[in-house]
């Protein structure tokens, strides 16, 4: 424990509106600072998550803890566990992740039901405390994720958010083995993921997205259909002639923008469910509930996973059957990372690695 230096480099919003900053002098926790239940993590990596860039930007309606360092996509080794810590599923030397959730109760209906996530005591990572855009992070020893050992840093990093939340939607939307599964967005990071999974998973899919670059990278994951939303002259009816011109048994909406649910709903096959996963700030989920009734569909709200969610979505990427593609910058370069993302140029994931 005495090589934990004081200070150690971050991204830091200082308030809200203000512009991201890297600096070289943020403090770090020490062990002997450590509350019971707390850990201290050496970070190798974090992944780069849309939700960062809103939360950068302040423009969701819930608003950030400041000043915050953001990121929630950490992999790292404990380096040390709060004195007094009972029961303690993680030991000194242990890799980990830290994910948006960084704590739940564990005792409240919520969390009982098996959705931690929605518990009114959570704590989460790079919005109500900080997060992992650092040399160091501080977390909780039963909320913090084992990695599988045959798993890379890098990869299980974009897994411990992306994975979980495209994960936990096709665990919970209905589909069967064989259905269609539409993926609006499947060429960014949530969406190239889902690909995978819903394809492990036995489903058949629909990329949607633009750009030959990401034509190419969902089809080789396993897309069966692809449509250009730009060349394309209407979506909802190039839905329907794919998916054997009956519309699809359900869609993964992870686009942050209103129009991908509003045509989701149009292409759904009756009986069709509709798994609202992307955080569009300000947009309204508009649909005609005459046929939302009359169609039988169901439209349900997906938010990141629970603890059991995270580790069988990092077993099924340990297993192969989920290959992350990522690019990997310097903590220094994630002002670059997200104008990349703002403007759409991201194909897969990007991930800063604490060593450059």
């Amino acid at each position: 424990m005495s090589n934990i230096p004081k200070t150690q480099i971050a991204a830091v919003v200082p308030y809200h509106g203000a512009a991201l900053q890297i600096k070289n002098d943020h403090p770090v926790k020490q062990p002997s600072e450590l509350a019971p239940g707390e850990c201290l993590v050496k970070l190798f990596c974090t992944g780069v998550c849309h939700s960062d860039l809103h939360v950068s930007k302040d423009d969701w309606p819930l608003h950030a803890s400041t000043p915050l360092v953001g990121g929630h996509e950490g992999v790292g080794e404990v380096v040390a566990i709060g004195q007094n810590t009972g029961e303690c599923p993680v030991k000194v030397g242990d890799r980990v992740g830290i994910k948006w959730l960084a704590y739940s109760c564990l005792n409240c209906e919520q969390c009982r039901n098996g959705r931690e996530q929605n518990c009114p005591k959570a704590k989460l990572s790079g919005f109500t405390i900080d997060g992992t855009f650092a040399q160091y992070a501080v977390s909780y020893v039963h909320h913090v994720t084992p990695i599988p050992k045959n798993l890379d840093s890098n990869a299980a990093a974009s897994i411990l958010c992306a994975g979980v939340t495209v994960y936990r939607a096709l665990k919970y939307s209905h589909a069967k083995i064989g259905e269609w599964v539409v993926l609006p967005g499947a060429g960014g990071g949530l969406g190239h993921l889902a690909v995978q999974y819903a394809v492990a998973m036995g489903f058949r899919v629909v990329a949607i997205d633009t750009g030959l670059e990401k034509k190419k990278l969902c089809l080789e994951l396993g897309a069966e259909k692809w449509i250009d939303f730009k060349e394309a002259q209407d979506i909802v009816q190039a839905v329907r002639e794919a998916c054997d011109g009956e519309g699809a048994h359900c869609a993964i909406v992870t686009a942050a923008s209103a129009s991908g649910y509003t045509q989701a709903v149009d292409y759904l096959r009756p009986g069709g469910t509709l798994m609202a996963v992307g955080l569009p700030g300000e947009a309204k989920l508009e649909a005609s509930i005459f046929f939302t009734v009359f169609k039988s569909i169901n439209i349900i709200g997906s938010y990141v996973g629970n603890r059991q969610d995270a580790v069988e979505a990092l077993e099924i990427a340990s297993r192969g059957s989920v290959v992350v593609r990522y690019e990997c910058k310097g903590l220094s370069e994630l002002k670059d990372a997200y104008n990349a993302l703002e403007q759409g140029k991201v194909a897969g994931r990007v991930v800063l690695e604490m060593s450059r």
